[in-house]
């Protein structure tokens, strides 16, 4: 603790920033680790394996229309934050959470206030009333979705299928480990990348290297650069909104999404009440406090084992400045509902019950705005929920990516809704 204070003196007074990452200067690849220059000076590691497997290069084409479903919906957002989703294909939806059937309306609300009301009515000369007349509401934004989505079991022996894994804020991919050699094992081809400034990526030294779009645009390079045929993003935390992004800029590439502790379907802004906005120097200074609060609210045991769990997936070890940029860069706001919505990919949120970071109630929100969305709770989970029960988690994301919906009946407009 003493350290931390002198270190956050020296801070304040040299005006430099303590324990920043420098960039690093070879980009050689050795034990499934490389370093990917996504700008100059700005470098990223990644972990990449290949699994040796027999020449098996794609799924095979066995039925051309097995696990084809009509991803069909119109979302309305009206004036007064009102959201109206109309599905009306064959889409799976949720069984988890009671979910409207398919061809059915969700009416759903973005903010706090009720419908608009409806114009004054009068009455007859008799003294009876009449019905009040309501006025014709004028939709802000219309949106139609109308695609037909393969979705088909992805298996390890498929050469065309590539699993992504995105940490968040102050972790590092070392997080993934168990679910890194997990998939590695059953033949699955893998790809991790270090967020700039976390792990051992570089560590540009201005805050507008953290933004959202900044960070953003590093997944995306990232993406581009290893992706195939079907691609499968899992994200953890603030890694869920790149996810998002990807899957909503690349439709045709990216196969089905897992949202772990990612929260609901809001547009980011950065608080200004946090205590990340104090200066770097202050940050540094409480730099154990800080780490103590995120072993606490991020585990559901705050034992010996969590602790080596913390210190071996390097998490929540980034320099202060990286720390305070990465907060108050979180600022997306076409990441709203409607954004969320419009995904048509089908979606696995997993939640850890005993998250302090993230209510149960936001990933249930998502579950209900995604038009193929999944919802599994893990009782003995917190928000590090794959470090603290990885057989779990394991196991959850293993079968979501084999799932495939069932085949269509022959001249049958829908498949199985169950």
């Amino acid at each position: 603790m003493l350290t931390s204070i002198t270190d956050g003196l020296l801070c304040c007074l040299l005006g430099k920033t303590p324990n920043a990452v420098g960039p690093l200067d070879s980009v050689e690849s050795s034990d499934g680790y490389s370093f990917m220059e996504v700008k100059p000076g700005r470098i990223l590691r990644v972990r990449h394996s290949i699994p040796n497997r027999p020449a098996f290069p794609e799924e095979p084409e066995e039925v051309a229309e097995r696990g084809t479903v009509h991803c069909k919906r119109r979302i309305t957002l009206y004036r007064n934050g009102q959201l109206l989703i109309e599905n009306l294909g064959n889409a799976v939806r949720s069984e988890i959470l009671q979910c409207q059937e398919p061809s059915s309306t969700v009416e759903l609300e973005m903010s706090d206030t009720t419908g608009i009301p409806a114009c004054g009515g009068g009455t007859t000369r008799d003294g009876a009333a009449t019905p009040a007349k309501r006025r014709k509401r004028k939709p802000k934004k219309v949106v139609t979705i109308d695609c037909k989505k393969r979705i088909t079991s992805c298996k390890g022996t498929h050469g065309d299928v590539v699993l992504f894994f995105i940490h968040g804020v102050g972790g590092s991919l070392d997080i993934w480990k168990e679910q890194l050699e997990f998939f590695s094992k059953l033949g699955y081809e893998v790809v991790a990348p270090d967020l700039a400034g976390h792990g051992c990526s570089s560590a540009p030294p201005i805050a507008a290297a953290y933004t959202f779009y900044a960070l953003a645009e590093d997944m995306r390079a990232v993406f581009k650069r290893y992706a195939k045929k079907r691609n499968i993003l899992i994200g953890h935390s603030y890694g869920v909104s790149f996810c998002t992004f990807l899957a909503h800029e690349y439709p045709e590439l990216v196969h089905k999404v897992i949202m772990i502790n990612g929260g609901g379907p809001t547009a980011l802004e950065p608080s200004l009440c946090s205590i990340f906005n104090m200066p770097t120097c202050v940050l540094h200074c409480l730099s154990p406090c800080l780490a103590w609060s995120f072993l606490k609210a991020g585990f559901a045991r705050q034992g010996a084992k969590e602790k080596q769990l913390l210190k071996e997936g390097n998490a929540f070890n980034v320099s202060s400045f990286v720390l305070r940029a990465m907060m108050s860069g979180q600022y997306w706001p076409e990441g709203d509902e409607v954004y969320h919505a419009e995904l048509a990919v089908p979606v696995l949120l997993v939640h850890g019950m005993h998250d302090k970071f993230v209510p149960v109630e936001e990933d249930q929100r998502m579950a209900e705005i995604l038009l193929i969305a999944f919802l599994k709770v893990i009782d003995e989970g917190s928000h590090m929920v794959m470090m603290e029960c990885p057989d779990t988690v394991n196991t959850l994301l293993h079968e979501f990516v084999l799932w495939e919906p069932d085949t269509p009946a022959a001249g049958d407009g829908h498949g199985d809704t169950k």
